[in-house]
């Protein structure tokens, strides 16, 4: 795989969520959208519930920011 392609799989994504009830906008690489679903998947919760808990728990960080440590520390811990 080149830079090129990486790059284009690695743009930053805007979209909307739903969360309690409030709409947002979060912006993410692709990945990070990948693999927000699946850890969504494997917990049996829709996406915009496991965001909701991640703004619950995320202290200062931004949204995009603590959905990202999220991630991370989930995979981390597998």
């Amino acid at each position: 795989m080149d830079q090129l392609d990486h790059t284009k799989r690695s743009a930053v994504v805007k979209r909307s969520i739903v969360i309690n009830s409030h709409k947002t906008s979060v912006s993410l690489e692709n990945e990070f959208w990948f693999a927000l679903r699946e850890i969504a998947k494997k917990e049996y919760v829709a996406i915009n519930t496991l965001v909701a808990r991640i703004d619950r728990s995320r202290g200062r960080h931004n949204l995009s920011s603590a959905i990202r440590i999220y991630v991370l520390s989930y995979f981390r811990r597998a």
